[in-house]
């Protein structure tokens, strides 16, 4: 078993004039030190294909539709881990 180490990440919140106003500190684990086949088996990202996406819009461009973009950062922030995992 090969434990996965960890990070600080600091971070500065300024206000409009640059001032600090809150440090924010959080603690990641470095995920990418892992090899796989021997720490994990294989990972799966569902990302749309650029040709899907073209036409989509092309299609929504045609039919009148107004296409609306989102980010969410925060989606596998509270994820379930289905094994064992050791961090140090």
């Amino acid at each position: 078993v090969k434990p996965i180490g960890t990070k600080w990440v600091l971070k500065n919140k300024r206000d409009e004039r640059g001032i600090v106003v809150r440090n924010k500190a959080r603690l990641v684990a470095q995920g990418h030190t892992q090899e796989e086949g021997i720490d994990y088996d294989e990972v799966f990202a569902p990302v749309a294909r650029i040709e899907a996406i073209r036409l989509f819009l092309a299609y929504a461009s045609f039919i009148g539709f107004t296409v609306y973009q989102m980010d969410v950062k925060s989606t596998f922030l509270y994820g379930t881990i289905d094994e064992e995992l050791y961090v140090m």
